[in-house]
This record gives C-alpha cells, sequence and structure tokens, in this order.
C-alpha cells in the first residue's frame, strides 16, 4: 500500500483526489501520482504541477490530458526513476516522447513560469522490423501520453487460429484503455479523415489482405499497386500525426514461392515509399531502436 503523501499538511493547504491533490494557499495545484496508485477520474480542473510515475504506465499521463488535468502549461515531472529505463539516454528519449522531464532532487518549480516547450512530433513515423522486434511495442510508447489516439488494427481477429488470436488479445490488452480501435483495411480513407493521432500496426497485414481483397496471389496485381499508391498520397498529405508499423521482410529467405516472392517485392517497395514521406524513420533490433 502506498501511503497518501499529504496525511499532514500546513494550516491553509487543501487535500483532494483521494489524497494525491494538493491545493496551495496562492491556488497553485499540485498532483502526485505514484506507482501502484489511480488518479480519481473528473476533478477540479487542471493542475500546475505534476509529479507521475511514467516509467511504470506512461498512459496515465495522456489519460490525465484527456481528463483536463494536464496541458501546454503543466508541469511534468517524472518521478520513481529507476532501472525501467536502461540507460540515462533512453530515458532522456521516453520523456522527450512524453513531454515530460526529469529534475533533480531539491529542484524548485515555479508555476508562475511555463514549462520547457516541447519538442515538435514528426507527422510521420515507419517504424520497421522483424517478428517479435518491438516494433509494436516501439509504437505504442511514441504515442502513449497523447490523450487521443486511434489504433488501426489492419490484421484479422484469428477466428479459428488460436495462436493467431493469443496474439491480437496481447496487443488489446498492452493498448491503453482510453484508445480508440478501428479495424478496416481502407487505410487511405482512414489516413485522410483522421482528426488526431493514428497508430497503424500495421502494413504488413494490411497488404496481405489487399492482396486477399483482389485474388491478387496468382491473378492480376495491378490493383494492388493501386491500392498502395492510394495509401502513399494518404500518408504523404496526413492532415494529423500517423505511427506505422511494418515488416522488414528483405532481410530474411527467399520465399519458395512466385507469390511469396511478389508480396515481399510488393512490402519491401511500399516501405521504400512510404519511408520517403516520413519525417522519422526507425528500424527496431531486439527492442533496440535503430534511426535511419
Amino acid at each position: 500500500m502506498v501511503p497518501v503523501p499529504y496525511a499532514d499538511v500546513p494550516p491553509g493547504y487543501r487535500v483532494h483526489a483521494g489524497g494525491l491533490g494538493l491545493t496551495c494557499p496562492g491556488g497553485s495545484r499540485l498532483l502526485y501520482a505514484p506507482a501502484g496508485r489511480e488518479v480519481p477520474p473528473g476533478g477540479e480542473g487542471r493542475y500546475d504541477a505534476v509529479l507521475v510515475d511514467l516509467l511504470e504506465r506512461p498512459e496515465r499521463l495522456g489519460a490525465m490530458r484527456r481528463a483536463g488535468l494536464v496541458d501546454e502549461r503543466t508541469h511534468v515531472v517524472a518521478v520513481g526513476l529507476d532501472h525501467r529505463a536502461r540507460s540515462e539516454d533512453e530515458l532522456a528519449r521516453r520523456l522527450e516522447l512524453w513531454g515530460a522531464r526529469a529534475v533533480p532532487d531539491g529542484t524548485v518549480l515555479d508555476t508562475g513560469r511555463p514549462p520547457p516547450p516541447p519538442v515538435a512530433a514528426p507527422r510521420r513515423t515507419l517504424l520497421l522490423g522483424g517478428s517479435r522486434s518491438g516494433k509494436s511495442a516501439e509504437a505504442e510508447l511514441r504515442l502513449a501520453a497523447e490523450p487521443y489516439v486511434t489504433y488501426v488494427a489492419t490484421g484479422p481477429a484469428g477466428e479459428g487460429d488460436g495462436e493467431w488470436a493469443a496474439r491480437v488479445r496481447a496487443h488489446r490488452v498492452r493498448r491503453p484503455a482510453h484508445w480508440a480501435t478501428a479495424e478496416t483495411t481502407e487505410l487511405a480513407e482512414v489516413i485522410g479523415a483522421a482528426t488526431g493521432p493514428l497508430l497503424v500496426d500495421g502494413l504488413g497485414t494490411w497488404l496481405a489482405a489487399v492482396f486477399d481483397e483482389h485474388a491478387a496471389w496468382e491473378g492480376d496485381r495491378a490493383p494492388v499497386e493501386r491500392r498502395c499508391d492510394e495509401l502513399v498520397r494518404a500518408w504523404r498529405t496526413a492532415p494529423h500525426r500517423v505511427v506505422a508499423v511494418s515488416d522488414e521482410v528483405g532481410m530474411g529467405v527467399v520465399p519458395a514461392t512466385a507469390s511469396g516472392r511478389a508480396f515481399r517485392d510488393a512490402l519491401g517497395r511500399l516501405n521504400e515509399r512510404l519511408a520517403a514521406e516520413s519525417e522519422d524513420v526507425a528500424l527496431v533490433v531486439a527492442g533496440r531502436l535503430l534511426r535511419l
């Protein structure tokens, strides 16, 4: 059990939010969100400073932003920093993604001044990787602290395939509860009509579905090429931030069938075209990020 942080406060201070919030005599408001403590929904409006354990569940910051507890004027400071970030560089990278910062012990926060401006996020991010490389987890990390995200699932739900269904369930469990989900292969339309950030997972399953829809494994592949053209055009003009996951299929064994080679080549060309239109491209290998 995590103790209540404000069990004994001087006169003029008011404790709220289940013991996690503190309002000072001058009106400044502080929220402390350690690991293991849920912030009550709703609340009394924006906080001037939030101290939050982000390494446990960074999506809590996204939920706070969605609820109006945190905005661009809030000082967001990460606490509880430990071995969950493998290095100081990795910690700094994650905090930059989430619009937060770490400060030395004893730092005085002046909430009368605005916090440091966040680093502008790239509009289009393409994350490549092999199977079980950690590319999906990295994509989720990129958008974890956003208040509104739509997860675009392009693969089948797994009916009749227990192993695939288990993979789908694992992704759903890991996904923040406040994210919306769209299960579709109409990627160009979804990207063009987006009203907020999108996470597309992933392009390999999307292309396989497009091959299926047009019976292109052994037949005419021109419709597949047109769908890829439409996706590239939508990607180029994406109105909101989009992070997409794709399989890097060009480093393994050459497929034994003509249809397998056609799929590999089509996905390789699509990855190359989207990378050319992206501000941020990276390869994920064994959970490590290699910027391209």
